[in-house]
């Protein structure tokens, strides 16, 4: 028997994207250089978050970064479905009252419950934060494989079958009125790791613009959001789409141009465990409760950074065939599927953001 294990850590720098931006850039006429910089913090949803700015002003670079820090920590301390915080409500604490009545809760776990329904209906369940039963047994099973690889194992499968009937996220009823959320069925579990980056990036993001911030570019784990452009003439962020296959973190797929908008990527070489020779990754698929094997990555390009989480996983679990379709019903909406092999698909708007590189279809 052969098993390996693979596991993004809160320590390790993000790999899907890489900024690639000049060191300083010269504004025509103005007689003045606005600076790039760059921060960098861990933490928040176990992951790095990168933040690179262009400003006359290192203060308020300095000033944005906190400000985005102390954010991403509350919404990770909200959404977090394994420790509890003093003096805090969250989804931890929402899991562990299933079935006991409704708990009142803060905006944002509410905010983030309506977008995550809105998110079931549109991918027709493929995204469902009510699958926390079933990603638990998956999730054991890795935790197990990562600290001893002899050992890993597959969830029993009568135990996936029976933790599947506790999925209904109906199930989760959510009191706006009154501030309070109930989980009916004291079987069910949340699990919000397909949306809760893109949703608190949302979030976050539209507070920076409203308090005047452009000129960023913000990276956490697989969603890299583009506050304007590089300059005031809105020069797109270059972002570079790493190659999976090629083992080089400096190999890129093809370079993205990012303006108001955001990019974000689900793939299986991240977090996953192998067991004879099968790679299992983290991403489950609600109707086989097995992991997906259509694409080795897709990612998805649009101005919704929550829209833009939910949908790089949905896609993970669709055929390319039925991906395709459901992207080119969105409108905005952009995909770039790397497949087993080596084959590549994209969806008919995709090219229009490629600065470099080919993107021959499969």
């Amino acid at each position: 028997m052969e098993a390996r294990a693979v596991k993004q850590g809160g320590r390790l720098a993000p790999r899907l994207f890489s900024c690639c931006l000049a060191l300083s850039l010269a504004l025509g006429g103005c007689g003045a250089r606005e600076q790039r910089f760059q921060a960098q913090f861990l933490g928040s949803f176990d992951t790095v978050t990168t933040v690179v700015g262009y400003t006359k002003q290192k203060e308020r670079f300095q000033e944005q970064v906190q400000f985005l820090h102390d954010e991403l920590e509350q919404y990770h301390r909200l959404y977090d479905i394994y420790h509890d915080y003093e003096g805090v409500v969250n989804l931890k604490t929402l899991n562990d009252h299933a079935g006991q009545g409704p708990l009142s809760v803060d905006r944002r776990i509410i905010g983030l419950l309506r977008c995550a329904k809105e998110m079931e209906a549109l991918t027709s369940g493929k995204v469902n934060v009510a699958l926390g039963s079933v990603l638990s047994l998956w999730h054991g099973c890795r935790e197990q494989a990562l600290s001893d690889p002899l050992s890993a194992r597959l969830p029993d499968d009568r135990a996936l079958r029976g933790a599947a009937g506790h999925c209904d996220l109906s199930k989760v009823m959510i009191d706006e009125a009154a501030g309070t959320v109930a989980i009916l069925d004291p079987g069910l579990r949340l699990d919000v790791g397909a949306i809760a980056k893109g949703y608190a990036l949302r979030e976050v993001c539209t507070q920076l613009e409203e308090q005047g911030a452009d000129q960023l570019l913000i990276s956490l784990g697989g969603n890299v959001c583009a506050i304007g452009g590089m300059d005031r003439a809105r020069t797109p962020f270059s972002v570079g789409l790493l190659d999976p296959q090629s083992g080089d973190e400096q190999r890129y797929l093809l370079t993205l141009g990012l303006q108001d908008c955001t990019v974000a990527t689900s793939g299986d070489y991240q977090r996953y465990f192998t067991l004879d020779g099968v790679r299992y990754c983290h991403i489950i698929d609600p109707q086989t409760l097995y992991p997906a094997r259509h694409c080795q990555s897709v990612s998805v390009l649009a101005g919704d950074p929550a829209l833009c989480d939910a949908l790089s996983t949905a896609l993970f679990c669709l055929s390319p065939e039925e991906g395709l379709a459901l992207i080119e019903s969105l409108p905005g909406a952009e995909a770039f599927w790397l497949l087993p092999g080596g084959g590549r698909r994209q969806s008919s708007g995709f090219s229009a953001a490629v600065l470099e590189g080919e993107i021959p279809l499969s």
